[in-house]
């Protein structure tokens, strides 16, 4: 059946017209192809072949023939679907080691009888530390001990875990993955982190934009904050999202103490703070008017109306006028004097240096009267002290 639907499909070639006669070649195999008009043999799928003699194996096929497409006829000592087993394998390549004796099977296959101490396909494998310890390694670890042949085995470990026998898990949150305050949660070969509010990532270092929604009302602007925001307000507008609307200033009059005094009985007390005025509250007492029947009052009679105002005076700072002139004085009268002293030291020290140099004249024959008169004023020079006198 199957060979039947395979025909039924290699019948579907594509249209050739074929050519009979002296114009074909006249080896073409027609049975499995025929001639185009350029004289070549076109094969049918599954034929190959110049003239179109060969069949086509099935694929994978390694030692066989066919003798119709896609079949696979095994040559003199193999076997297997694809002609792919050894008959003579325990003749031609002795796969059992360790001394154990191979046995060939009839589909192309082939068993091990291996001694005892060893197992495996080929016996290749000793019974070792691993076998012995029945898979000691935890956690998928994998037992070596190299076939077996080792004294001790050894123990690989997956990802994650370490230790001898891959006991123990590896903290990934050793390393302080997450950051911005957030807490780590350790799991086999892997971490998570747990942000906090107002950010977000898998290490937590991506801080959550809070103007993403446009909170800032009465077109504000916003800033973005961690985990909050800030609206900066038109005028005229405050509160958190700029929602509160404030009213427009009013201009009122100057206030007068004195006038209120005088004209209401207004009283106002000044602070210790300079330039501020603090109102004291105003008591005004209504009385309604007297009648003889002491029974009936008009309204509003008797009551106490209070009323506070506030008023603040800014008072001028500064020097007044005066006190800049007296300042001005001051500081003139003061430098006069600085400079009368240095001319007065300058003049000294001139006429001294004048009357050094004027004895140190090398003329022998002025020499003596230079001395008596450097001398006298030498003499000029000594400051006398006062004496003490006592009037009888």
């Amino acid at each position: 059946q199957v060979w039947n639907h395979l025909q039924s499909l290699l019948n579907l070639r594509p249209h050739v017209s074929c050519l009979v006669g002296d114009d074909c070649n006249e080896r073409c195999n027609l049975a499995h192809g025929c001639c185009d008009q350029d004289g070549k043999c076109r094969c049918d799928p599954g034929w190959e072949g110049e003239y179109c003699e060969e069949c086509v194996r099935m694929p994978g096929c390694l030692h066989g023939t066919c003798h119709q497409p896609w079949q696979c006829i095994c040559h003199p000592g193999w076997a297997g679907k694809f002609c792919d087993k050894d008959i003579h394998i325990c003749e031609h390549q002795s796969p059992c080691q360790n001394g154990a004796q191979c046995i060939y099977d009839r589909d192309g296959e082939y068993s091990c009888l291996c001694p005892e101490g060893f197992h495996g396909k080929d016996c290749e494998m000793k019974t070792g530390p691993c076998e012995k310890a029945g898979s000691p390694c935890k956690n998928g670890g994998q037992c070596q001990d190299e076939n077996g042949f080792a004294s001790n085995f050894t123990c690989r470990c997956l990802a994650g875990f370490v230790g001898a026998l891959c006991e123990h898990d590896v903290d990934d949150c050793l390393m302080r993955p997450c950051a911005n305050g957030a807490t780590c949660h350790d799991g086999v070969n892997r971490f998570s982190c747990q942000c906090q509010a107002g950010f977000e990532g898998r290490f937590c270092t991506i801080n959550i934009n809070d103007c993403a929604s446009q909170p800032c009302k009465n077109g504000a602007k916003c800033y973005d904050r961690i985990n909050d925001y800030d609206c900066l307000c038109p005028d005229r507008f405050t509160g958190k999202t700029c929602e509160i609307s404030v009213p427009e200033p009013t201009w009122s009059p100057p206030y007068h103490p004195a006038d209120h005094e005088n004209a209401g009985g207004v009283k106002s007390t000044t602070s210790e703070t300079p330039g501020v005025t603090q109102p004291e509250p105003i008591r005004t007492v209504v009385t309604g008017r007297r009648v003889a029947n002491h029974s009936e009052k008009e309204p509003g009679g008797g009551l106490l109306k209070i009323s506070v105002k506030e008023v603040v005076t800014q008072r001028d700072s500064g020097l007044s006028e005066a006190q800049l002139v007296t300042v001005l004085v001051f500081g003139v009268l003061t430098a006069v004097l600085v400079l009368i002293t240095v001319l007065l030291m300058l003049r000294n020290w001139q006429r001294g240096r004048q009357r050094s140099n004027w004895c140190q004249s090398p003329s022998q024959a002025a020499r003596k009267l230079q001395d008596q008169e450097c001398q006298v004023g030498m003499l000029n020079t000594i400051l006398i002290e006062p004496r003490k006198t006592t009037e009888l």
